[in-house]
C-alpha cells in the first residue's frame, strides 16, 4: 500500500522542491516540456465561457504559466505545500509575470477554495495520484468547472507494449530513484514513491470511468509518448 496521505506529501515536496523542477527535467530527458505543449494546444478555454483557469496542484506553476502564455487568460495555480509555491512564484518574478496574470494559492485539491461554477478550464499535472481522496479530488476539481467546460488530467502511466515496458519499468523502479533520491536528498524517499504511486494510480478506462462517475461527460484520453504519459479530458455536465 503506497502512503499518500496528505500530512507525508506536503512534507516530501516541501523538501524536494529546491530542486523539482531540475529533475522533472532531467529525469524526464526534458519530454515533460512536450507533454504541457501538448496539453495546452489539446485542451483550450471554452470562448463561450467566462472565468479564469485553475490548475491545482500545480507545483512551481509549469503548467499554469503554459496556459497563459498560450491563452493570455488569467490563471490561478494552487498547490498546499508553501514551499512548492514559493519556488513557482520566484520564477514567474522573474519572467515578469503578474499575480493578477498567474496568481498562486495555497490550496488543498481536496477542499478547493472557491465556490462551484468558477472556472472555465480545470487541469492537473501530475498531481492527481498525490491526492489523498482521488474522487474527492475529482469531485472538487468537477466542482468549481463551469457547466460547458473542460477539466483536464495529464499523468504519468505505464506503458504496454512489452520490450518498451520491460526496459521503462526497470529504469522507473531500479535507475530513476536512486539518481532522485541522490540529487534532492529528503527523509520520505521521494524517488522511490514516484512509481510507487504510479503504478498504484487507476489508468485508462478505470480512469475514464471515475471521471464519469464525478459528473464529466465525453472523457477521452490520449497516450503520449509510448505511454509513459496519458492525457485524459472530459466536459463538466
Amino acid at each position: 500500500m503506497v502512503d499518500h496521505s496528505g500530512t507525508r506529501v506536503k512534507k516530501m515536496f516541501g523538501q524536494i522542491a529546491p530542486r523539482y523542477d531540475f529533475l522533472n527535467h532531467f529525469l524526464s530527458g526534458g519530454v515533460d516540456r512536450f507533454w504541457r505543449w501538448y496539453v495546452v494546444r489539446k485542451v483550450y478555454p471554452n470562448p463561450y465561457l467566462n472565468g479564469k483557469i485553475l490548475d491545482i496542484c500545480t507545483g512551481t506553476g509549469d503548467l499554469a504559466i503554459a496556459f497563459w502564455k498560450r491563452y493570455k487568460i488569467p490563471v490561478v495555480g494552487g498547490d498546499f505545500t508553501p514551499e512548492m509555491l514559493e519556488v513557482g512564484r520566484k520564477k514567474l518574478e522573474k519572467m515578469g509575470i503578474t499575480p493578477e496574470q498567474i496568481e498562486l494559492v495555497e490550496a488543498d485539491a481536496t477542499a478547493i477554495p472557491y465556490p462551484e461554477h468558477s472556472f472555465r478550464l480545470v487541469s492537473v499535472a501530475f498531481g492527481l495520484r498525490n491526492v489523498e481522496n482521488w474522487e474527492k479530488g475529482l469531485s472538487e476539481m468537477t466542482r468549481v468547472c463551469i457547466p460547458g467546460g473542460q477539466v483536464a488530467i495529464l499523468e504519468f502511466s505505464t506503458p504496454t507494449f512489452p520490450p518498451f515496458r520491460w526496459l521503462y519499468l526497470f529504469y522507473f523502479r531500479h535507475i530513476l530513484p536512486k539518481i532522485g533520491q541522490w540529487t534532492a536528498k529528503n527523509q520520505f524517499d521521494a524517488y522511490n514513491y514516484l512509481p510507487e504511486s504510479v503504478e498504484a494510480f487507476p489508468q485508462g478506462e478505470e480512469l475514464v470511468e471515475m471521471m464519469e462517475y464525478a459528473g464529466l461527460s465525453n472523457v477521452r484520453f490520449w497516450p503520449l509518448t509510448f505511454g509513459i504519459a496519458t492525457l485524459y479530458v472530459g466536459t463538466k455536465i
